[in-house]
């Protein structure tokens, strides 16, 4: 009796695979994110790709290397939609940078999900030489590092402050007799 129920449900379900359990398999929006800031980690001329300074100085605060600033998905069932702001190398041929994003978006997406990219559009929030780039890149980290430490020390004084303070009143509470 079960293998007829098996065999029926079979031929009028097609959510069945081969092996006959169901199931569905999604992807939340930011593993495609993820997937594709990965993806896109060596290619030559494409300096960054995020939302601009805010997104650049919000990675400095929090410590985060999170490769999806600036990509923003559309997952379907079966397909994906990529949107991507970028910085790019000056004196590098943009054209050529966005056909190997797609190139690279679409090949990793297919590889790892089986989805399909149907779409990915590029937009280029700025030029900089590596130089620059880089020296933005350093000097934004060299700030954040000295403010840090500058709060670090000053956090250490007052804890230490206080702490005098404290055991200066249990001393003072110790020599005095509790009752008279």
């Amino acid at each position: 009796m079960t293998e007829t129920y098996i065999k029926n449900t079979t031929k009028t379900n097609t959510h069945l695979d081969a092996s006959g359990i169901r199931g569905q398999l999604t992807y939340e929006d930011k593993v495609i994110e993820k997937i594709v800031g990965l993806a896109l980690e060596n290619i030559d001329g494409l300096l960054a790709v995020n939302g601009g300074f805010f997104s650049n100085l919000k990675g400095k605060l929090v410590n985060s290397d999170s490769v999806r600033d600036g990509v923003n998905v559309e997952v379907g069932k079966k397909q994906v939609a990529v949107d991507l702001d970028i910085i790019a190398e000056y004196q590098k041929h943009v054209p050529t940078i966005f056909k190997q994003i797609k190139e690279v978006v679409e090949q990793e997406v297919k590889k790892m999900t089986d989805l399909d990219v149907i779409e990915v559009n590029v937009n280029v929030t700025d030029i900089k030489t590596r130089a620059q780039y880089e020296a933005d890149q350093v000097s934004l980290q060299d700030k954040m590092s000295d403010a840090a430490q500058a709060t670090s020390q000053f956090t250490s004084k007052q804890v230490n402050n206080v702490k005098s303070s404290v055991n200066n009143g249990v001393d003072n509470m110790q020599t005095e007799p509790r009752v008279q």
